[in-house]
C-alpha cells in the first residue's frame, strides 16, 4: 500500500504564521487544485486546507503569498486520521 500524497496547486490566500505556546512555528494555508474538468454543479477546483510546521512553516510564510504555485507531499496517516 502506498501511503504518500503529492499535491500541486495555488494558494488561495496569504499563509498565516503563528506560534504554539512553546514557540513552534505553524503556518496554515489553502491550496486550490484544478480538476481539469467541471462537475455538474460547476465546480472545477478542489480546496485543500494545509498545515506546515517548524522551519518549513517559517519559509512558507516568508516566501509564499496568495497565488503562489506550491507543491506539497505528506504521508497518508497525516491527512486521514
Amino acid at each position: 500500500m502506498i501511503n504518500r500524497v503529492v499535491l500541486v496547486g495555488r494558494m488561495t490566500r496569504d499563509p498565516e504564521l503563528r506560534r504554539t505556546g512553546n514557540g513552534t512555528a505553524v503556518t496554515s494555508f489553502t491550496l486550490a487544485l484544478d480538476r481539469g474538468f467541471t462537475t455538474q454543479d460547476g465546480q472545477s477546483a478542489d480546496f485543500i486546507p494545509c498545515v506546515v510546521w517548524n522551519k518549513a512553516a517559517e519559509s512558507t510564510a516568508q516566501y509564499c503569498h496568495k497565488g503562489s504555485l506550491v507543491g506539497t507531499k505528506a504521508r497518508r496517516s497525516m491527512l486521514w486520521k
